[in-house]
């Protein structure tokens, strides 16, 4: 079974509720198996541009855990947050 990740990149629009939205996201990972991997801020982009300054990276045990926490209850219902609190594009990959 191959692993699957979640990267997210993200430009904050309101830091308050985007520290609310973080401080609410892990309790939706666990039930699917799902761990940060890494969180942190662009320094500089190398080759190309990107419009985001943020970005996680989300590890879950295969692509249907991804599915499964992504269309879950307790993640749908952040969404509305999310998307007040900044600008994310989310992308799953499989390893």
């Amino acid at each position: 079974m191959n692993n699957a990740y979640v990267v997210g990149h993200i430009t904050v629009k309101n830091a308050e509720m985007w520290a609310e939205y973080r401080s609410r996201v892990p309790a939706t990972l666990t039930p699917w198996g799902g761990e940060l991997v890494f969180r942190g801020k662009q320094v500089a982009a190398l080759s190309g541009a990107s419009p985001h300054e943020d970005i996680v990276v989300i590890r879950f045990p295969s692509v249907a855990a991804v599915n499964h926490w992504f269309s879950s209850p307790a993640y749908q219902a952040l969404i509305p947050l999310r998307e007040q609190a900044a600008d994310v594009l989310l992308l799953s990959y499989e390893s």
